[in-house]
């Protein structure tokens, strides 16, 4: 522990009370929960298996794994469980499952499922409006979130129509959901909590298993992952959650950071350490960053500081509209790389709105500039992964209609929506899922058109597949899936170009070798559970884009918590874009504070904040006010550029000279 500080090793040394580490940003709160774990093993002699760390990504977790098994022997590392909520939930239900009345191999829908099903249940009973069926699947989500059951519902509705038409369709979507055997995302926690709510028997069992918890981003935390966490750990308090309510950025997914304050009353015997040293930016930033924050309602009061030097001044850029506002960001960026030589994948554009995106991934273009753009179509997302995993959720899971709507007539087999609407009422008479009632030999007695001899071959294809899995290996089974579906020959048939289907196909190929890889690593694996991993895996986490040497990023300020750059540019800093117009009119200010403190913690080593005079919206162009959050900045540490602040005639000169030496650098090219 020789490297960490004074606070950061009172953090790793409290172990026989509950302990909540107050983490700014840049703080070193991951290495804390490493050395801490690394710790309970060796010098606490605590038998890894019994450890568990908590946080909100599979990134997250996969780091935070690599970083214990760095510290700890490989046996002992492989023990530690690290995972997200929704995997700790998805275990629970997995050893749990017969006692809560699922049959093994049961799915997990995503948000795309869940609204199809949501969609279906409001047209057969209340409305055909799909932004309102959106709006009511968002109301069921908040209510498992807050632990609100199907029956608790209907006095919460009021006169509010979207609760109205939620509290009516909340039990039959969790009925038809349990018909089906499946679960959906917010089900892998608010199932779990329920049966270790209503069981003394099964908290003793699991409190016997996690002996110690530790939780990353605690301020994240929405009430019902608090209520896991107060459930698994009880009176033992072996808990260490670590958090930051100045970087609580998620309220409107239901995250609570007042969770952060209801530690002391439901942990009497808490102890709170404040990690206040900041190992990422200049004194300058965090200058700025706790003049910012410092306006909000504090749980805990803390202040940031570094020995990373006092550093530039921050830059504030005025421009004439959104294109002038993109030209001087990438002006900046082409200064900066020529005279200093800076790589591009050093810069971070971000901004509180993907729309905001547009112009500078022009501009950016129009210099041959490289970048990304954090939050494209994730790898789950794709068409060809989603038909894959449509086929081995429905051999994992029979019942799942979903899986089964989507891949019946894919590849192509000539079945119709009529054919699909006969089954689906022949299903409903003999209560049963779609696949079932097409194996069913009465099937043909109510289905006589040209689809239903597909039908049947498609319905006997899946049931060979299905009892070919319950024996041989998965490689076999997915051997012999692509060679009953002639899925490739599809793919090539409906992809536009070869260049497109090789990419397509590249996708495919990924996919089933994550699911050979994940079976060979466990021998024991079952299908199923290979596949609910990946379930979990696909819902929880987009592709990761990683910025490469020579990449400018550009995503939203959302997107970047968790992230850091040498070179920040905080775009768009204008009244109605940052902060948000609904964060206006809602008087929800303080969370668009944090996200603002959120943008200037990204930096290391120098930032700049933009903001432009007109913008269009609408077809029209407004007048724009700036930010407020500017005038909350120190102003001894600005330095204002554009309009009524011009640049240096010095900086003038070395701009045009890094304009004319990258057109000669695209010339040699």
């Amino acid at each position: 522990m020789t490297t960490l500080n004074a606070q950061q090793r009172r953090a790793v040394r409290v172990t026989d009370r509950p302990l909540l580490v107050l983490a700014g940003a840049g703080s070193g709160k991951t290495r804390v929960i490493t050395q801490k774990i690394a710790a309970l093993v060796a010098d606490g002699g605590m038998d890894p298996a019994h450890i568990t760390a908590v946080t909100f990504t599979n990134k997250a977790a996969r780091e935070m794994r690599r970083r214990v098994s760095r510290l700890l022997d490989e046996a002992n590392a492989k023990r530690i469980n690290v995972s997200t909520f929704h995997t700790l939930g998805l275990n629970i239900i997995r050893a749990e499952h017969e006692q809560l009345g699922y049959r093994r191999g049961f799915s997990i829908v995503d948000s795309e499922d869940a609204a199809n099903m949501v969609r279906e249940l409001m047209r057969m009973e209340l409305s055909t409006d799909p932004g309102l069926a959106a709006q009511v699947q968002h109301r069921i989500s908040a209510w498992k979130n807050a632990l609100i059951s199907p029956a608790q519902a209907p006095a919460l509705a009021d006169d509010d129509p979207i609760a109205r038409a939620a509290a009516r369709v909340y039990e039959p979507y969790n009925r038809q959901l349990k018909a089906c055997n499946s679960l959906d995302l917010d089900d892998l926690v608010y199932v779990p909590v329920r049966h270790l709510q209503a069981s003394a028997q099964v908290r003793t069992a699991w409190r016997e298993r996690i002996r110690y918890l530790l939780v990353d981003e605690y301020q994240d935390t929405n009430g019902m992952q608090y209520e896991m966490v107060k459930l698994l750990v009880g009176e033992r308090g072996g808990l260490t959650v670590v958090g930051d309510d100045d970087q609580s950025i998620y309220a409107w997914r239901g995250a609570r950071p007042e969770n952060l304050q209801q530690l002391a009353q439901d942990f009497p015997g808490l102890e709170v350490v404040k990690l206040e040293q900041n190992y990422r930016s200049s004194g300058r930033i965090l200058k700025a960053a706790n003049a910012v924050i410092a306006r909000n309602h504090h749980i805990f009061e803390k202040r940031l500081w570094s020995e990373l030097g006092y550093g530039d001044p921050v830059r504030i850029i005025r421009a004439g509209d959104e294109e002038n506002e993109a030209q001087r960001v990438v002006s900046a960026i082409l200064h900066h790389r020529f005279s200093k030589r800076t790589p591009y994948g050093e810069f971070a554009i971000l901004y509180r709105g993907n729309h905001q995106s547009r112009l500078f991934e022009k501009t950016l273009r129009e210099h041959q500039i490289p970048y990304y753009l954090s939050g494209e179509i994730s790898f789950f997302e794709r068409s060809e992964v989603k038909d894959m995993m449509a086929y081995l959720r429905l051999l994992a899971n029979p019942a799942d209609d979903n899986a089964f709507l989507r891949i019946v007539n894919t590849p192509r087999r000539g079945i119709g929506p009529a054919t699909l609407e006969k089954l689906s009422a022949f299903a409903g008479t003999r209560g049963g899922g779609l696949l079932a009632a097409a194996q069913d030999p009465q099937c043909s007695m109510h289905i006589k058109d040209r689809g239903a001899a597909a039908l049947r071959g498609f319905a006997h294809m899946i049931g060979s597949l299905s009892e070919q899995a319950a024996n041989a290996s998965v490689h076999a089974v997915i051997k012999e899936l692509l060679k009953e579906t002639d899925y490739r020959a599809w793919l090539q048939e409906t992809s536009r170009d070869e260049a497109s289907f090789d990419r397509r196909w590249e996708n495919v190929d990924e996919l089933l070798a994550w699911v050979r890889r994940a079976a060979s690593r466990d021998n024991d694996k079952h299908l199923t559970d290979v596949v609910a991993d990946l379930i979990v895996a696909g819902i929880l986490e987009r592709e990761d884009n990683e910025a490469g040497s020579e990449q400018v990023a550009l995503m939203t300020l959302h997107a970047a918590k968790g992230l850091e750059f040498p070179h920040v540019f905080l775009v768009g800093a204008e009244e109605n874009l940052l902060p948000h117009r609904t964060s206006i009119e809602d008087e929800t200010i303080e969370e668009e504070r944090r996200l603002f403190y959120v943008g200037i913690t990204r930096a290391q080593k120098t930032l700049a904040l933009s903001f432009a005079k007109k913008r269009k919206r609408f077809g029209e162009t407004i007048d724009c006010v700036p930010s407020r959050f500017l005038d909350e900045l120190p102003a001894d540490d600005l330095q204002w550029e554009g309009l009524d602040h011009g640049l240096a005639p010095e900086e003038k000169k070395q701009r045009a000279r890094a304009h004319l030496d990258n057109l000669r650098t695209l010339l040699d090219t």
